[in-house]
């Protein structure tokens, strides 16, 4: 596996490294060792699928809060789709910035999001499929959001919504307080 950290301490694009012959290629990607000497949570819980019908989908961005928070792994299985994460980590030096990544079902990148981000994605084509680990389980109580068109963030997308969730559409105004009194 080949990682590189983004300009978010913590967070990185994660490429399969591919062992290719004239059948395709093997590649590992998941290796508890690996992301554990790379200072990452290894401890993968669950495996989540998504699929999103139509181009222009956003889902997210969606966190736990502690004691549930959650590190994420994402990967696009079919399509395409521009993934997000944002810090909001009240500590962290990167407090409230955002990162994005294209990932596609061709160039398998993934991106790991550790506990303290909020993540979610826009499809840029329709059936867009991810695949994502998380190390811990779901709690409902413990779920929160973000809105992506929040301007504590200026998230830049590559296209604009088309299909959003009530939920995600309605997430109140980002307050670094409430992150702070956690």
């Amino acid at each position: 596996m080949i990682f590189t950290e983004t300009k978010l301490k913590g967070t990185f694009v994660i490429e399969i490294r591919k062992i290719e012959d004239d059948r395709g290629f093997f590649g590992r990607s998941w290796c508890r060792r690996e992301m554990e000497e790379h200072g990452l949570n290894g401890n993968v819980v669950n495996m989540n699928t998504s699929l999103s019908k139509y181009k222009g989908t956003l889902r997210g961005l969606h966190f736990q809060l502690q004691p549930n928070a959650e590190a994420k792994m994402i990967r696009c299985t079919r399509g395409s789709v521009f993934d997000i994460i944002v810090d909001l980590r009240p500590q962290s030096p990167t407090f409230r910035q955002w990162f994005g990544e294209t990932l596609t079902a061709d160039n398998y990148k993934m991106l790991y999001s550790p506990e303290g981000f909020a993540q979610g994605f826009i499809t840029l084509e329709d059936n867009a499929e991810i695949t994502y680990l998380t190390t811990d389980f779901y709690a409902p109580g413990a779920a929160k959001g973000v809105r992506w068109n929040d301007p504590a963030f200026g998230i830049k997308l590559p296209l604009e919504p088309i299909v959003i969730s009530d939920q995600d559409k309605n997430w109140p105004d980002f307050d670094p307080d409430y992150f702070i009194n956690l």
